[in-house]
């Protein structure tokens, strides 16, 4: 005999239920500047509260939502937060958060066309108008993965691919390099670890005094290597560094990379989509000749994480890299439809398009504009504060939304602003060590920041600078 299985939720409860939710989210992102941006809490204090073991019998989603109100919200840190100023920080919008929704509901996988049409091919209607917005040419094929790190994987793997293409069968054979500089993100070093590279060959180049690749290094570099016997094959160019958002000299590097028989790949994770402001497309200045490039709508884009959108000039290279098709997943080919799961390590796709459309559809390429205009030129107003106090210092230039900074002295004095700074709860902000030197980071991001909130956070570290490092030398 078969047991019935569980019934599913009546329709009235789910509508009675997703209608409470909907007036929570409506009313959390309404009020957030209410919370703490970081929550008062030990580590493990979540874990001690709930039960250890899952209920054998059902619960109704009432107590869910009280037990996800009551112990889960305030152990939060809301990235959703006007004042979440550090990282990069970012804004989960509200037509995004409708699509999620609805991409939770039809819980579509399209790892094959087949699979989901509808989800398949709105990924490249999608990710075509994203790169019209960024001015790349049309041969840029786009597809979305879940985060920059696994974007950058798949660039270093299709690199591999076409410097090495047996490399796929028995594996890296020889000592290839890869080059970034040394502001590069982590996620190279370990997309290089993941594929076989070895991290030891991973070389960091100096930067100048903006914090730019220096190309007279770079082919310095590359020289000695091949000197040495190594196989250089990819090149990685950064456009907004995470400590500093400096932008690399992309032209430079893509003639040497093309001089050099290098794979180009451009970080644009977070500042490539300042280019969806006209007056701003110079940040991408020499990514045309990229063989692939990756920005992040879940940064920059009001995009609910994760979304990461991945272009190559070269999908053949990638297809290459990772297609491997099963008995039970052939089909028979068609020109127009497209097999995502050809393209990269994995097989299962979440319907990510749908919530970047819904963005790009609700506040159209004027809306995101005039959101990263006011961005940039808050982070400038908030350097200007930082200038005209003497205490401080700016300790990076500021091309972007992000301005790096410190009092004038020890690194423990601004070690220990930061720590008070972000336990208060009134701000959260993140670090760099720049020249040997602790600097606090601020970041504009999230579309609901607004000049009083900087203002607000400003005099906060002001204050707090004078109970941690004294008063001004000239008072």
């Amino acid at each position: 005999m078969i047991d019935a299985a569980p019934p599913m939720m009546p329709p009235e409860e789910f509508r009675r239920l997703g209608h409470e939710v909907v007036d929570w989210i409506a009313a959390y992102l309404d009020h957030v500047r209410d919370y703490p941006v970081l929550p008062s809490v030990r580590p493990g204090e979540l874990v001690d509260s709930l039960p250890s073991s899952a209920p054998d019998s059902g619960e109704p989603v009432e107590t869910l939502l009280e037990d996800f109100r009551d112990q889960i919200v305030p152990r939060l840190t809301h990235w959703n937060h006007p004042r979440f100023l550090g990282y990069f920080a970012t804004t989960a919008s509200s037509p995004g958060i409708l699509a999620e929704m609805l991409a939770a509901a039809v819980n579509v996988n399209h790892m094959l066309w087949k699979t989901s049409p509808a989800a398949t091919e709105l990924e490249q209607v999608t990710l075509s108008w994203l790169r019209q917005w960024l001015g790349l040419p049309e041969d840029f094929f786009g597809i979305i993965y879940d985060t920059a790190s696994t974007s950058t994987l798949h660039a270093l793997a299709a690199a591999r691919e076409s410097a090495d293409p047996d490399a796929r069968r028995r594996g890296v054979a020889s000592r290839m390099t890869v080059y970034c500089s040394e502001q590069a993100h982590s996620s190279v070093d370990k997309a290089a670890i993941t594929i076989g590279v070895g991290h030891e060959n991973v070389r960091k180049i100096p930067v100048d005094a903006g914090f730019r690749m220096r190309p007279d290094d770079l082919e310095t570099s590359i020289g000695n290597d091949r000197a040495a016997g190594a196989r250089p094959f990819c090149v990685v160019a950064t456009v907004g560094t995470t400590p500093t958002t400096s932008i690399d000299p992309v032209a430079e590097i893509a003639r040497i990379a093309r001089r050099e028989g290098l794979w180009l790949h451009v970080d644009g994770a977070y500042g490539g989509l300042a280019a969806i402001a006209p007056e701003y497309q110079w940040v991408l200045d020499g990514a045309v000749e990229a063989d692939s490039l990756v920005v992040n709508p879940h940064k920059w884009l009001f995009t609910p994480v994760d979304l990461s959108a991945f272009y190559t000039r070269r999908p053949e290279m990638l297809r290459r890299a990772f297609t491997l098709v099963p008995d039970y997943l052939e089909t028979r080919p068609d020109p127009r439809a497209v097999n995502l799961m050809d393209y990269g390590f994995q097989l299962g796709r979440r319907f990510r398009s749908l919530k970047l459309w819904f963005v790009m559809r609700y506040f159209g390429r004027q809306g995101v504009a005039r959101v990263i205009r006011n961005h940039m030129a808050m982070a400038r107003e908030f350097e200007c504060w930082v200038r005209g106090d003497p205490r401080f210092e700016i300790a990076a230039p500021v091309p972007l939304s992000v301005v790096c900074f410190r009092v004038r002295g020890a690194n423990e004095i601004n070690q220990r602003l930061l720590d008070r700074i972000n336990a208060s709860g009134v701000a959260l902000l993140s670090h760099a060590v720049l020249d040997g030197r602790f600097v606090l980071r601020l970041a504009i991001g999230n579309m609901g920041t607004t000049r009083q909130d900087l203002a607000e956070v400003w005099r906060w570290i002001q204050d707090a600078a004078a109970r941690t490092a004294g008063p001004p030398p000239d008072s």
